[in-house]
């Protein structure tokens, strides 16, 4: 009797009815009260068709959808949405198995498209996003990282005809390091800018013993070509793709009537229609990723070409510029041989030096570790103090936080992998303070600080034997400080709060804080965080550190290397600049050395970045015009359609400032007003990159300027004519080493040696003939144009 009851109430509660609507659609199926619930089929008015389950008046659970247009769906639903794993099919016949998430493709999922490339990997609102496998129905295919629907980070590109690039990529292009493997045999070891060749690389001919590729490829976290790259992305089945359900489903409030279900279906269609269309990625052929083009420049033949010799001596050094060879040099691999152990003998002299020779062969990992949780702890603890007004009490010795980091972990702390330590932040207020005025988000601060990619260490630039780190995403330099370099920061450290925030444009370097770790036994290592202002986009090719004197600045030309940071003597350029531009860096470096010089300090620098720009006139001459095409494969600017060279395109052009075509995105080395130029009528200005993009120009950001490289003759050709080239270059400087203090005598000696001074006469390096000097010298560089 008690079942005959329970099976009544469900007949009552849930009912199959046939339900015509007033706007011409039908509902064929259960009902829970007056909602669609359990199996039913839902007919739209213009013959789109929903055959599944419902719950609630909601599409959710198993079922079908076919469109009116054709397009249809099988799999799972929730709210109303596609949401789970499913198949959809378009009209052109693609097909998408995977996983959804609110009618977009979300997760793992493998898709065919019409003209039968195939892409199985990972997606993420809709675009194809973390590791993926692409193979072209021409026989091409990637197997790598992904971004926004482009090739983007790690990943190896394998062509029709054999040749294979592994190495890293942006935005569809290779941008960074690689290697070039030729279907003869044949290698190329270097660095790439927007799919083209920049900076230097070795290339061996086929037939030449190469370096070990799985040492090379552990260097930038792979062995060899493409082994391990994507274990679990290559391992997807096309015929099954297991995605786990979310385990938790959005749910409306309000319960939802017949006439607003109807919509939703028809939304569906339109939206799925138009996946395609955010597909970006072009085929190969079409030139959106291009091979190795030939090169003219040089009498050798280029990689891969049937001229070069079987010689396995042969090497050739070569440097790039946007595609075109700059310089080539051949080489021996004894040579080589002679060149590593020198290097090699030199590193091992640099660590010895270190005055950080403290966690014995792991002290640089667990260095990292105790830094990365000690700024996550400071940060996280400042951040949620309202914000105020700096104090004078915020500067002085009882500003710090102190935390005590067992291993095991503690009620503050958690437990780590390094060893015990003491953490001390110094001046946390003034710090955070900085950080507000720089425009960082604290929360971005400590992601690229302290995130799972973890930090870089970089080879020491100096004598200091100071350890320098370097975030993953390139924004912040870590740096190991000296007693008194620490003193003298925190000294000056009231008056730079005033500088900075009074002159936005500042080159200085920015602070962003100051830590302290003490080990249990009482050793302890002090580091600052500052700005990157390398962080940029464009490639940097040279780097100079100058100060102005001549006493031991150069560069041994066997230790220079693809990130050298070169001298004074080594600059053979001068820089030709818009005249209000170098008006606004004169006018900021004179402020910056005059606080400088009250500071008392002396000894410092300007480091200066050079992006060079390939010259035009070589470009059009060396290149065949075939070659000269841009990403989507159409023409370069100034070749017509018949690849004759019309008008000589401009490598660097200034622009009007236009807010909304450039990034806003705050840096560690972007802060200040947008410049203005002389040549566009004192108007504020952007920097147009043929093939690049569109910067916004600052004071020692983005800045536009010509070199001119002068070359002398050999004595032989004794006619005194003395040659020029002239590029193209985007700078990038800032003033460093600002910690040296006038008063600490080892440093004064030194500075009265490097600039020719008698070491006896103090007073002939007071800060401010040091100033004069170093502004002297500057002006030298960057001449006014007549």
């Amino acid at each position: 009797m008690v079942l005959l009851r329970r099976l009544l109430d469900i007949e009552d509660s849930e009912s199959i009815d046939e339900k015509p609507l007033s706007n011409g659609d039908v509902y064929i199926g259960s009902f829970k009260g007056s909602l669609p619930h359990g199996k039913g089929k839902y007919i739209w008015s213009d013959g789109t068709v929903y055959e599944g389950d419902w719950e609630e008046g909601k599409i959710t659970g198993k079922g079908q959808i076919l469109w009116s247009s054709g397009a249809i769906y099988e799999g799972d639903f929730s709210g109303g949405y596609l949401h789970g794993i499913g198949t959809f099919t378009g009209l052109d016949g693609s097909e998408y198995r995977g996983a959804w998430r609110m009618n977009i493709q979300h997760g793992l999922g493998m898709k065919r498209y019409s003209n039968l490339d195939i892409y199985e990997g990972s997606w993420k609102e809709g675009m194809n996003e973390g590791c993926g496998r692409y193979s072209w129905n021409s026989g091409n295919m990637y197997i790598g990282n992904w971004k926004g629907g482009k090739m983007c980070g790690r990943g190896v590109m394998k062509w029709e005809n054999g040749d294979v690039f592994d190495g890293f990529w942006l935005n569809g292009l290779r941008h960074g390091s690689g290697v070039y493997r030729f279907s003869d045999g044949g290698y190329y070891f270097g660095m790439w800018s927007m799919g083209l060749k920049d900076g230097k690389g070795t290339f061996h001919p086929a037939g030449t013993k190469h370096p070990s590729l799985r040492k090379w490829g552990s260097s930038i976290g792979c062995d060899g070509i493409g082994r391990n790259l994507l274990s679990h992305s290559s391992s997807i089945n096309s015929e099954e793709v297991r995605v786990p359900k979310p385990n938790f489903l959005g749910s409306l409030s309000g319960k939802m009537s017949i006439s607003k279900i109807l919509k939703d279906p028809v939304r569906l269609s339109q939206r799925n229609a138009l996946l395609d269309e955010k597909w970006s990625l072009c085929n190969p052929s079409g030139e959106f990723i291009y091979r190795e083009p030939s090169c003219t420049l040089s009498q050798t033949s280029e990689e891969g070409q049937s001229g070069v010799q079987n010689n396995s001596t042969v090497v050739y050094e070569r440097e790039y510029l946007q595609g075109v060879l700059k310089n080539e040099k051949v080489r021996g691999t004894e040579l080589s041989r002679k060149t590593k152990q020198r290097k090699k003998f030199h590193v091992k002299e640099a660590k010895r030096k270190s005055c950080v020779d403290i966690f014995e062969g792991q002290r640089s990992y667990y260095l990292m570790l105790n830094l990365q949780l000690g700024i996550r702890y400071t940060v996280g603890k400042i951040t949620p103090v309202p914000m105020r007004e700096v104090r004078d009490s915020d500067f002085g010795d009882r500003a710090r936080i102190r935390m005590y980091f067992p291993r095991k972990g503690s009620q503050f702390t958690p437990p780590h992998y390094s060893i015990d330590f003491y953490w001390k932040d110094y001046c946390p207020m003034v710090f955070r303070n900085l950080r507000e005025m720089f425009k960082l988000d604290a929360a971005d601060y400590m992601m690229s600080i302290c995130g799972d990619d973890g930090l870089r260490e970089l080879s020491s630039s100096g004598k200091s034997g100071s350890i320098f780190y370097l975030s993953h995403d390139d924004r912040f330099v870590i740096k190991t400080l000296k007693k008194f370099e620490l003193k003298t920061l925190l000294q000056m450290l009231p008056n730079y709060y005033i500088h900075v925030g009074k002159y936005e444009n500042t080159l200085i370097t920015k602070f962003f804080g100051v830590h302290r770790i003490t080990l249990r036994g009482g050793r302890k290592v002090r580091f600052v965080v500052m700005g990157n202002m390398f962080c940029t986009e464009l490639r940097i090719h040279r780097r100079f550190d100058l100060k102005g004197s001549t006493q031991g600045r150069y560069t041994d030309e066997d230790k220079v290397g693809e990130n050298t940071t070169l001298k004074d003597l080594d600059l053979e350029y001068e820089f030709l600049m818009d005249k209000l531009l170098r008006k606004s860096l004169f006018k900021q470096l004179s402020l910056d050395c005059s606080f400088l010089e009250s500071q008392q300090i002396i000894d410092y620098s300007l480091l200066l970045g050079l992006h060079f720009r390939a010259p035009e006139q070589l470009r059009s001459i060396l290149e065949p015009p075939a070659t000269m095409l841009n990403d989507a494969g159409l023409p370069a600017d100034g070749i017509n359609s018949q690849g004759h060279l019309s008008t000589p395109p401009k490598g660097l052009l200034l622009v009007t400032h236009e807010p909304g075509f450039v990034s806003t995105a705050p840096g560690p080395h972007i802060r200040g007003n947008t410049l203005k130029a002389y040549s566009l009528g004192e108007r504020e200005v952007d920097l147009l990159l043929p093939g690049t993009g569109r910067l916004r120009v600052q004071l020692g950001v983005n800045m536009p300027a010509q070199a001119s490289h002068k070359l002398t003759r050999d004595e032989v050709d004794s006619a005194e004519i003395e040659l020029f080239e002239v590029y193209d270059v985007v700078l990038y400087m800032g003033v460093i080493d600002i910690l040296q203090e006038y008063n600490v005598k080892k440093k004064v000696e030194h500075a009265c040696k490097s600039l020719k001074f008698d070491p006896l006469s103090i007073s002939a390096v007071e800060p401010k003939l040091y100033a004069k000097r170093f502004l002297n010298f500057l002006h030298k560089v960057f001449p006014e144009q007549p």
